[in-house]
């Protein structure tokens, strides 16, 4: 043990005595983690952010509107105008076995919000109450809309939580009433704050049940369409499904508009399932870039112990040739040799990894934007900064420790 001690001493003292060089290597290798872990940190950032702007619209969420088809088919030179209708939904939801769950939207923005208090406009939504199940619409206050409301057409809304800012201010606004367009409606229930930033889309909106919204607020410019709606949202029964949903859908949109189901062109909708799993190759590609410049950064750090260790090994040889001369053994020395390189890696990949979290630390603290969430340590990432680490420590201090102990005293002790 004490042996152990003696040799670590010894490498503290060799290190001190040449600051420059050992700091100029530490830096090497400390910049090589760093940057290995900051860069798949930031990548790692822009994936969670990325999910969360998804995660604020649902799970597994997919839109169908209204589009343009040809009047005949197969001719693509003259296309005539189709919007989505009550009995396109009816017909989705009990014929369509892969959509777990479907709700019509009908949306106008040109509905005035008016209190006792405030005014506002925003986007006014009918649907039904499957709606929540379907998006992320998290209550804060009071309760959603439910079947009743909307089979007794009653006159009812949900508000964002922007609306409810606006309209009451820092008063109670469930059970108070609003005039939409001079017809009155009582407040049943506020939305929690939907995603960050300057996005205000979903925290001004004002939700009502579907019946009622078709009474007193049907959907504009739809020409002499019967029952239109805006648009659809649904889910797969799997996300693994959702094609197979998808294309179920077109099917039965197809069929009651009269246009040929294999055209994807007649249709204008989203898929979230399919965007997220396409977002998700691309950050996974993006990782790999960086984090094979952060291992190509570490690996050039490495190459550097190397070389300054065989700097040592040559700026040594006397003393190296004298150490053996009363006594030490070729494990002595190779052991020396080794501790050296193994000390300045792992030290230094020490300072670079509490470099990189500290950053990532202040960077959190910064106010996040729209489809970017602050950087975080990725634990393969930093399992592999560490096996690397202990591999370039390795080589740095065997094989020039092998050069050591290669040595003979006597050829140590002439060499100048």
């Amino acid at each position: 043990m004490r042996m152990i001690f003696d040799i670590f001493g010894q490498t503290m003292r060799t290190l001190w005595a040449h600051k420059l060089r050992s700091f100029l290597t530490m830096f090497g290798i400390a910049w090589g983690v760093g940057s290995l872990l900051l860069l798949v940190g930031v990548g790692e950032g822009f994936r969670e952010g990325n999910r969360e702007q998804l995660a604020t619209l649902g799970e597994n969420v997919m839109f169908i509107f209204g589009g343009r088809a040809p009047m005949l088919n197969g001719s693509f030179t003259s296309m005539q105008q189709y919007y989505l209708t009550d009995q396109d939904y009816r017909d989705v939801m009990t014929q369509c076995p892969e959509v777990g769950r479907v709700a019509p939207i009908i949306e106008r923005n040109d509905v005035r919000a008016v209190s006792e208090f405030y005014q506002s406009s925003g986007d006014v939504l009918g649907t039904t109450p499957v709606y929540n199940k379907i998006r992320y619409m998290p209550v804060a206050e009071g309760r959603w809309i439910n079947e009743m409301d909307d089979s007794q057409r009653r006159q009812v809304i949900v508000i964002g939580d922007e609306s409810k800012r606006i309209l009451f201010p820092g008063r109670p606004a469930i059970g108070s009433y609003v005039l939409l367009n001079g017809e009155r409606f009582q407040v049943i229930g506020t939305l929690q704050r939907i995603g960050h930033g300057n996005d205000m889309g979903d925290n001004t909106v004002i939700i009502m049940p579907y019946h009622t919204m078709q009474t007193h607020f049907p959907p504009l410019k739809v020409g002499e369409t019967v029952n239109a709606i805006s648009y659809m949202n649904y889910q797969p029964v799997t996300r693994e499904e959702h094609a197979t949903a998808e294309e179920e859908v077109h099917k039965i949109v197809a069929r009651n508009h009269g246009f040929d189901a294999s055209d994807p062109n007649s249709f204008d909708g989203f898929d979230t399932v399919m965007m997220s799993d396409q977002i998700g190759k691309i950050f996974t590609a993006m990782d790999m870039f960086l984090g094979s410049v952060g291992l190509v950064t570490l690996a050039l750090g490495a190459i550097g112990i190397i070389n300054i260790m065989l700097v040592a090994v040559a700026d040594r040889t006397r003393e190296i040739g004298l150490r053996k001369a009363v006594g030490a053994t070729n494990r002595n020395i190779m052991f020396q040799f080794f501790v050296e390189g193994a000390f300045l890696t792992l030290l230094s990949g020490c300072i670079g990894m509490g470099g990189a979290a500290g950053l990532m630390a202040l960077l959190a603290k910064l106010p996040q934007q729209g489809g970017f969430s602050s950087p975080r340590l990725v634990p393969l990432t930093a399992a592999l900064a560490i096996l690397s680490l202990a591999t370039a420590g390795t080589i740095a201090g065997i094989y020039p420790a092998r050069r050591a102990a290669a040595l003979t005293p006597v050829d140590a002790l002439r060499k100048e």
